[in-house]
């Protein structure tokens, strides 16, 4: 299944006034901007008007597949709010355009979160250029946007100015712009199955093997080292059943709740699972050697790729990010999104997965920071198991 981010924007100048809104719709693993819209409006608020780019950059989304995830980011408090159903939705000109953009796709397959508007530049240009053509009695048009390359060259004079803010820093010429904690996942890998150490391949669409005896000692070591660092403030897990189980042995000491989110199940490893590496080497050769060379390959029997889990882990990572903002999460999950997650924070490529070595129960973490950027700070920990 593929997964996008839709950014939306829109604007008044008056307030009501001359509107517009901009909508961009990218690829959630690549960053590619896959679809670009935007369009003056006449006269009207701002709230409309952003309601009026979140709709147009669903339907943009399902044109392109209306099948895929969509995480919508936008810098509107409102929209966010009252599309997550959290905030209810009293005007009277608001209702009618919630209710359009909630049809356009089902609702499982949407989710929102805020963003400030330095983050939204993108969809904020759109809605500017929008704006800018109806001032001039034309439309916008696609061919003439400068859009991405306004914002990308905005992005980059930031990152410039970020840049030389820390070397100030580094030098004691300067205080850095305090970014708040970071939202901190702790990842955890689920303890050994019966089906670990013998290398079989085992994903979300298998057996669903429980923990064994030595599966179910590793899960409480790790609770026992997690209780004493004492920063964990909320667990989030995998719907497997190792995964569950290990959140659970974490859960009891520490004394939380366990949530589960789909986002976090391991890769659905099709016919091969079950099998050994050598086993579907030899009954399969020709999609073993695809699916090591291209992270587009499915497995034999239509399971999932590495980039499919790439996209559906860069949705869920962003989706909890933005849950659990400056806070310490731990994340109870498998191999695939875990090395994922780390590939994703890296910048690495798709074959670095096949270069990362994770143990069973052991300890990662990655924080992530308001300006974007992430940072790997522990990686494959066993040192509680020994």
């Amino acid at each position: 299944m593929r997964e996008f981010i839709v950014e939306a924007d829109g604007g008044s100048r008056g307030n009501p006034g001359p509107a517009g809104y901009g909508s961009v719709v990218i690829d959630a693993v690549t960053g590619e901007t896959l679809a670009e819209t935007a369009e003056y409006i006449g006269i009207a608020t701002n709230n409309v008007a952003e309601y009026r780019g979140l709709v147009a950059g669903l339907r943009a989304a399902r044109e392109l597949d209306p099948t895929a995830t969509v995480h919508v980011r936008m810098d509107s408090k409102l929209v966010v709010e009252q599309m997550s159903g959290r905030w209810k939705i009293k005007h009277p000109d608001m209702k009618p355009l919630a209710a359009e953009a909630a049809r356009v796709l089902p609702a499982a397959q949407v989710t929102y979160e805020w963003i400030p508007r330095e983050r939204n530049k993108h969809a904020d240009r759109l809605a500017n250029e929008a704006m800018d053509a109806g001032r001039r009695g034309e439309q916008w048009s696609a061919s003439a946007s400068t859009a991405e390359l306004d914002a990308a060259s905005s992005a980059k004079a930031t990152a410039t100015a970020d840049s030389r803010a820390a070397t100030k820093v580094a030098v004691g010429w300067a205080t850095p712009a305090d970014l708040g904690p970071p939202a901190t996942f702790v990842l955890l890998r689920h303890g050994e199955t019966p089906l670990t150490p013998q290398k079989r391949f085992s994903g979300s669409g298998g057996t669903d093997p429980s923990l064994s005896a030595i599966g179910r000692d590793q899960a409480e070591r790790a609770a026992e080292s997690l209780a004493a660092r004492g920063t964990i403030e909320a667990i989030v897990a995998s719907p497997l059943a190792r995964t569950r189980q290990t959140a659970a042995a974490v859960a009891t000491r520490l004394g939380l709740d366990v949530t589960v989110d789909d986002g976090l199940r391991e890769t659905d490893f099709g016919a091969w699972e079950g099998l050994t590496f050598g086993e579907v080497r030899e009954r399969y050769p020709d999609d073993m050697n695809a699916w090591l060379a291209d992270p587009k390959a499915e497995p034999t029997g239509g399971g999932e790729s590495f980039a499919a889990t790439a996209r559906r882990m860069a949705v869920t990572r962003d989706k909890l990010i933005a849950a659990h903002a400056g806070r310490t999460v731990l994340l109870v999950t498998h191999v695939t999104p875990i090395k994922t997650l780390v590939r994703l924070a890296l910048g690495a490529p798709p074959e670095s997965l096949f270069r990362m070595e994770l143990s069973a129960a052991s300890l990662s973490a990655v924080a992530y920071y308001a300006d974007g950027n992430a940072s790997v700070r522990l990686f494959n920990d066993t040192s509680h198991l020994r």
